[in-house]
């Protein structure tokens, strides 16, 4: 199944997330104000969705951009896990 359905299962098709259930469902070792420090510092690479135009204004992840960072990732982890044992893919 693709990562963006089951993320709308998840979410009950909402397109915005809060940081703060982001935060909670998949990182959870962050809160909310470190994880959007990461963010502007550009050490996770993940759009964030202001609910307005000034800087109190509730903010989110489109549910479409975390379904690409978490393929993202887990190609990484493949790669990974291939090269750890030793399974390298040819260039085509």
């Amino acid at each position: 199944m693709k990562t963006l359905f089951l993320l709308m299962a998840q979410y009950n098709g909402k397109a915005i997330i809060p940081v703060d259930q982001i935060c909670t469902d998949f990182f959870s070792h962050l809160t909310p104000g470190v994880f959007m420090r990461r963010v502007a510092a550009g050490e996770l690479d993940l759009p964030i969705t202001r609910m307005g135009d000034n800087q109190k204004a509730a903010k989110g992840v489109h549910l479409e951009d975390l379904a690409a960072y978490l393929d993202k990732q887990r190609e990484k982890a493949i790669a990974e896990n291939d090269k750890l044992h030793g399974r390298y893919k040819r260039a085509s």
